[in-house]
């Protein structure tokens, strides 16, 4: 055949059967070829299907934190203390820390330390994020949770606390009280 010519139906049919496999394909050889990608996409589908099921796949991890610290408020000074913790979010999906209760039962504001130079200020906010594989480190330059009006309280006492989460359930801790100008080890 030469370029340009046109091929008949029975033409066809000849240049068809040079190509043929030898031998019929046995549905046996067929499975025997397809059957392990097949059954290999199967798995991976049903794996994947359990760990929806479980909430591995896109639900949040529920944010993690160790006790705190607090301040003890300095004599003549404003009445109002700090309390601070960090937050840990092992999961994938970000949260918020969206209130905190304390045993004493005043109210307790979400702040944020706002700087501007060398200077700043703080303003109530009605959420802390906590990112995703990250975490929220409360300190007395980033952000607290400021007690207003606290009782009278001594170093080395510890207070409990519970702090409310926009995706995770409540955490509850404690909170060590520490003296003007002391950190935590």
């Amino acid at each position: 055949m030469r370029a340009g010519e046109r091929i008949t139906a029975a033409q066809r049919l000849k240049v068809a059967g040079r190509f043929k496999v030898a031998g019929p394909f046995k549905a046996a050889e067929r499975i025997k070829v397809a059957g392990p990608p097949v059954a290999a996409a199967a798995l991976a589908l049903a794996l994947l299907t359990g760990w929806t099921a479980v909430g591995g796949a896109g639900a949040p991890r529920p944010v993690e934190a160790d006790d705190g610290w607090m301040l003890l408020p300095t004599a003549g000074a404003a009445s109002a203390t700090a309390a601070f913790f960090t937050i840990r979010n092992p999961g994938d999906v970000p949260d918020e820390l969206t209130g905190a209760e304390w045993e004493f039962g005043g109210p307790i504001t979400l702040k944020r330390h706002l700087h501007q130079g060398a200077a700043g200020r703080w303003e109530p906010v009605p959420a802390l994020p906590v990112p995703g594989r990250g975490e929220l480190a409360m300190s007395p330059e980033d952000a607290d949770l400021m007690i207003a009006a606290p009782p009278p309280l001594e170093p080395g006492r510890r207070v409990g606390f519970t702090l409310s989460f926009r995706h995770s359930p409540p955490l509850r801790l404690t909170a060590t009280v520490l003296p003007p100008g002391e950190r935590p080890r």
